[in-house]
């Protein structure tokens, strides 16, 4: 069981990250490539990386194993939304003394059944060489299993972000931890969620940010060692869009095929402008004069194009825009509200 403590300084300092940590979506994925878990959400990703798989990903298997201990220099503190290359920088640039401390502790990590590759054990000695293979085996990777879904990793990412936004509208710091319900429950002052281990934080006026991850699955994830100057980070799974590896769109604004004709009509072009900041059901057909069933209908219509994220939260369904989506409204002037079906 994993209990945060919180302070009512802390509360005032929650925060919600507004876009996926490549390197936390980057250490998840290959923790999930690795297993046959949660074929539903994965299943169609990994059939497509796992052909593709090369000297490079042992490495990187060997540090983030399936289950136990991943190396916490692996998902440094980013600030903002970072590039890949800076984020990667950052990993490489670690402290010699931290990269043994972490390793050695991947090491004695009772998850592991053998010992450290020797490539690893190179690292743990901060040599040069080894750090430029981990760099290269990182951007391989990223390029091969990830960039090609980036734009729906990020979209995806941005719909959990509007009902969290919407849930600290509706209710403040205690409306946002309380939407993490079922897989965090929030009894003030404590933040529980089930852990591999039973552990304690005390976050001591230091805040917490909240980042959504699309490839942590089952249970959130926290740095083993958690630093007296850096605010802590809860890593916590979203919803998937069932047969998002394979969709027409994943990757970009190539998606406007021919579903995009039936995008034709007024209403619809402004729903697609409106959900830009998350929308629910309810809100649409009340901004556009229309019933609930018409408005589900055409949000339908622009889900199944690629061009907007739908996201159930307990009573009500969020609506938001996908990068397609975005691509096909900046050539496209803008369209107000009228209900003409």
């Amino acid at each position: 069981m994993l209990r945060v403590h919180f302070t009512a300084e802390d509360l005032v300092r929650v925060r919600v990250a507004a876009a996926p940590d490549p390197l936390w979506e980057l250490t998840n994925s290959v923790q999930v490539l690795a297993t046959d878990e949660s074929a539903l959400a994965y299943g169609e990703w990994r059939r497509l990386v796992r052909p593709g798989r090369g000297p490079a990903d042992v490495l990187l298997a060997g540090l983030m194993p399936s289950r136990g201990y991943a190396p916490d220099f692996l998902t440094p503190a980013l600030s903002g939304s970072p590039a890949l290359d800076s984020a990667i920088d950052t990993v490489l640039s670690t402290p010699r003394t931290v990269l043994r401390d972490d390793l050695v502790s991947l090491a004695a990590s009772t998850e592991r059944s053998r010992p450290l590759p020797a490539a690893t054990r190179a690292l743990a000695d901060g040599d040069a060489n080894a750090l430029r293979c981990l760099g290269t085996a990182l951007h391989a990777y990223h390029r091969r299993a990830l960039a090609p879904h980036w734009p729906h990793i990020r979209a995806q990412v941005s719909a959990d972000v509007a009902v969290r936004t919407r849930a600290v509208l509706d209710g403040g710091a205690d409306g946002l931890l309380a939407s993490f319900a079922p897989l965090l429950r929030w009894r003030s002052p404590v933040l529980e969620a089930e852990y591999p281990v039973d552990r304690d934080i005390r976050l001591g006026g230091r805040g917490l940010l909240l980042q959504p991850s699309f490839f942590c699955h089952h249970k959130p994830v926290m740095l083993a060692e958690l630093r007296a100057d850096l605010t802590p980070v809860l890593v916590h799974p979203i919803q998937h869009t069932p047969g998002w590896a394979g969709a027409r769109g994943a990757g970009g604004a190539g998606g406007q095929g021919a579903e995009l004709g039936a995008l034709l009509g007024r209403t619809r072009a402004a729903i697609l402008e409106d959900v830009v900041t998350g929308r629910t059901t309810g809100e649409l057909a009340r901004r556009f004069g229309i019933s609930g069933a018409a408005a589900s209908q055409h949000t339908a219509v622009l889900r199944r194009a690629g061009l907007l994220l739908s996201m159930r939260r307990n009573k009500y369904v969020v609506h938001t825009i996908t990068p397609t989506g975005l691509a096909l409204l900046a050539g496209v002037p803008s369209v107000r509200p009228a209900p003409d079906g």
